[in-house]
């Protein structure tokens, strides 16, 4: 357990999820509750408040797999911090924050909040911590924690910002996600969100129309077969795009962006882990912007400002302070 102190400074954000009463103490065994005497461990540095990864294994595959894939530094980039600050809207410096981010995976955006000052606590229901905690577990403002989105260990109404990117479509009922994530914020805090667009034109794709088969699939035949197909659609999927324009790669089965700036074998890399990430998830649940609205007029939120981003739609609002 080599990042004690960094645990231990951030234990007051913390609740025990067994009794979601007791303060958590840590130990030799973990994190230990007051109350219930409950004790989660820490296992290769990361406090584990769930047994196992449920529905999310596919997640904890991938990004195991692609560890370094998205991170901006990897990529030489700043698509990931173009992202964050687009969604958002924040500012670069949140330094005397908390930031809880839900659904951290690798840690790609959990990299973009770490240079903000802020103090992170990053989260994910798969195995994607052990992949998250070697990127950004050195940061000592960050706390890596392997938990569910639906029963967040974080105290209530504590948590000045919340942001959770490419996640709630993935679990098996946005709205009480969102109202989960909802409960997290504190008066004058700030929850931001996105989630697949229930449209027309995104409904009818490949990824819904393969998806019946390959979220049945076993994780490594899946990879290894998009492994396989992907270096060869790549090629078409240029050639596509330079034709039709944007529409182009939509008409290939493969998750291809020929305008990130990427060198060809990290755009091929970026490829199969997208596509992989398009049909393995046991979840896929796209929402309208009319669904999106209520969830936030059902917590009393205000300023709240939602439309279409790049990931489908995007949303944020903040709790009344009153």
């Amino acid at each position: 357990m080599n990042n004690t102190n960094e645990i231990r400074s951030k234990l007051d954000f913390l609740v025990c999820v067994s009794c979601r009463s007791g303060s958590l103490n840590l130990n030799e065994q973990g994190l230990q509750c007051s109350s219930c005497a409950t004790i989660f461990p820490v296992v290769r540095g990361v406090p584990r408040f769930v047994p196992n990864d449920d529905y999310a294994e596919s997640f904890g595959f991938q990004w195991n797999t692609h560890a370094r894939t998205q991170l901006d530094s990897f990529t030489n980039t700043s698509i990931s911090r173009d992202r964050v600050f687009d969604v958002s809207k924040w500012p670069g410096d949140l330094s005397g924050q908390t930031v809880l981010e839900a659904g951290s995976g690798a840690g790609r955006f959990t990299e973009v909040l770490a240079t903000t000052g802020a103090t992170v606590l990053s989260f994910d229901l798969s195995s994607a911590v052990d992949a998250n905690y070697q990127n950004n577990g050195q940061n000592g403002n960050v706390l890596v924690l392997q938990a569910s989105i639906l029963d967040i260990p974080v105290r209530p109404r504590s948590i000045d910002k919340v942001m959770c990117l490419g996640v709630i479509q993935h679990t098996p009922d946005p709205a009480q996600t969102f109202s989960c994530l909802a409960d997290c914020v504190r008066p004058g805090g700030e929850l931001v969100i996105d989630v697949y667009a229930s449209r027309l034109r995104s409904l009818i794709s490949w990824r819904y129309l393969l998806r019946p088969v390959t979220k049945r699939m076993n994780n490594r035949k899946l990879y290894e077969l998009i492994e396989r197909a992907t270096p060869k659609l790549v090629p078409v999927s240029e050639f596509l795009y330079r034709v039709l324009g944007r529409l182009g790669p939509r008409l290939l089965p493969i998750s291809y962006y020929p305008t990130l700036g990427l060198s060809p074998e990290l755009a091929l890399q970026w490829a199969i882990l997208d596509t992989f990430d398009m049909y393995a998830p046991a979840h896929d649940h796209p929402k309208s912007v009319t669904t999106v609205k209520s969830w936030f007029d059902a917590v009393g939120f205000v300023d709240v400002t939602i439309g279409y981003g790049t990931n489908g739609v995007v949303a944020r609002g903040r709790r009344p302070v009153a």
